[in-house]
C-alpha cells in the first residue's frame, strides 16, 4: 500500500529546513525534498537582524548560531552575518536522519481527490495531504497555484566570501558603500571570514562577464575605486572566492500579487523565496524566510493538533486548508511591506540619475536606515 505523507516539503534550503524543523518541534513529520544530491548553500552568508534571531530562538537553535557568528557594534537591532553553510547544517542535524531526501527533483503536481501526487524526476511518486513550496525563485509549486513568474529589477547580484587564517583585523561592523548606480556592502562572520556584496543597475553590455570570474571581479574593483573605497577593503575583493553564481539577476515578486493571488490553494501553499522573491536592499529575505517558516509550521501544526484530538476524519482537509490560510492571512501583509520597501530604496539607491544619487547620500540614507531598523524588531512569536 502507498504511504501518503501528512507534509512534503519542496525545497532543503532555508525556509524548507526551517519549515520542518518547527514542525518536528510540534511533534509533526514531514519530508523535506531536494532537487541536489547534498545540502546548497549558494550566496555564502547573509544578514540576519534581530527579527530573525527571534525565529532561531523559536526553532531553537539561535544559541548554537551566535556561538559562531560576531554581533555587529552599534546600538539598537541585533545583527550577524551568518554563514549559510552552518545554518543549513544546524538545521539539518536538529532533524530526524530521514526526513530529507535528496535527488528528489518534483516534476509535475497532480490531484487525487484531496491528496496531491507528486511525480518526481527519478520516475517515482508521492501522495501528501500538505503540500508546501520552499523551492525557491524558479519554484514548480508556485507555478502550479498560478503565481507568475517573479519580475527582473533591472539590477544584477554579485557576491564573495573571504577567509584569513591569522585573522582579518576588520571591525566587527557593516561597512556599505554607494556609488553612482551600485550599493555594496561588507561585513565579518567572525575574527577570520568576512562577506562582501556588490548590486548595480545592469545593462546587456554586462552579458559577457555574467559567467566570468575574472571579468566581474575587475568590475567590481574597478567601481570600488571610481567611488573611493578605502584599499584595504578592496583587497578582500581581490581575494575572495566568488562561487558557482558569478552574477545573478535580482528579481522580485509584484507585492499586488501576494494581496490578490493565491498565496494558498486547499491544502497547497509556498514560503521563502517561493512566495516572496524580492531585492537585497532591506536585508531580510532571509530573515523573512525564517518568519514564514515558524508561522506556518505554528499553524500548520494546530491544525493537524486538532484532528489528532479526535476531530472526524471528513474534516480533516478543511481543517488543513484553514490551518494554511491563517499562515497566508498573517504573512500576507508583512511580505507585501518588506517586498515593496526593498524594491523602493533599491531603485533609489542604484539609480543612474546624478541628482538622485546626490539626494540619497545627503538626506535619504537617514530615512533609509531608520525604517529598515524599524523593520527589524517585527516579532513573529512561537511555535
Amino acid at each position: 500500500m502507498e504511504t501518503i505523507e501528512d507534509v512534503i516539503i519542496v525545497g532543503a534550503g532555508l525556509c524548507g529546513l526551517a519549515t520542518a524543523l518547527g514542525l518536528h518541534r510540534k511533534g509533526v513529520k514531514s519530508v523535506v525534498l531536494e532537487s541536489s544530491e547534498v545540502l546548497r548553500a549558494a550566496g555564502f552568508a547573509f544578514s540576519t537582524w534581530t527579527n530573525a534571531w527571534k525565529a532561531l530562538e523559536a526553532l531553537g537553535i539561535a544559541g548554537e548560531l551566535r556561538q559562531h557568528h560576531l554581533r555587529l557594534e552599534g546600538e539598537g537591532p541585533e545583527m550577524r552575518c551568518v554563514r549559510r553553510d552552518l545554518l543549513l547544517e544546524t538545521l539539518a542535524k536538529e532533524l530526524p536522519s530521514d526526513t530529507i531526501r535528496y535527488s528528489s527533483k518534483v516534476v509535475l503536481i497532480e490531484e487525487s481527490g484531496n491528496l496531491k501526487v507528486l511525480h518526481l524526476a527519478n520516475g517515482s511518486t508521492l501522495r501528501t495531504k500538505v503540500l508546501i513550496g520552499c523551492d525557491g525563485v524558479n519554484s514548480i509549486v508556485s507555478k502550479w497555484l498560478g503565481l507568475k513568474k517573479p519580475s527582473f529589477a533591472g539590477r544584477s547580484a554579485t557576491r564573495g566570501f573571504s577567509e584569513f587564517p591569522d585573522g582579518h583585523g576588520f571591525n566587527s561592523e557593516f561597512v556599505q558603500f554607494f556609488g553612482q548606480g551600485f550599493q555594496a556592502g561588507m561585513l565579518p562572520c567572525d575574527e577570520k571570514s568576512m562577506f562582501w556584496y556588490f548590486n548595480w543597475s545592469s545593462s546587456s553590455k554586462d552579458k559577457e562577464m555574467e559567467k566570468d570570474e575574472t571579468k566581474m571581479r575587475q568590475f567590481v574593483i574597478n567601481k570600488m575605486k571610481e567611488a573611493n573605497v578605502p584599499q584595504n577593503f578592496i583587497q578582500v575583493i581581490e581575494k575572495s572566492n566568488m562561487g558557482d553564481y558569478v552574477s545573478l539577476p535580482l528579481k522580485f515578486r509584484w507585492p499586488s500579487e501576494l494581496l490578490w493571488r493565491n498565496i494558498c490553494k486547499g491544502n497547497v501553499t509556498v514560503a521563502g523565496d517561493a512566495l516572496h522573491p524580492m531585492t537585497p536592499d532591506l536585508g531580510q529575505g532571509g530573515c523573512a524566510a525564517l518568519e514564514d517558516a515558524v508561522v506556518l509550521a505554528r499553524c500548520l501544526a494546530q491544525a493537524l493538533k486538532e484532528n489528532d484530538n479526535g476531530g472526524a476524519k471528513e474534516d480533516e482537509y478543511v481543517r488543513l486548508e484553514s490551518g494554511l490560510e491563517n499562515y497566508v492571512a498573517e504573512r500576507k501583509w508583512r511580505d507585501f511591506d518588506l517586498v515593496f520597501t526593498s524594491y523602493v530604496f533599491g531603485s533609489i539607491q542604484q539609480s543612474d540619475n546624478v541628482f538622485t544619487s546626490f539626494l540619497t547620500q545627503k538626506m535619504l540614507v537617514g530615512i533609509m536606515a531608520r525604517t529598515l531598523i524599524k523593520k527589524t524588531y517585527y516579532d513573529c512569536g512561537k511555535l
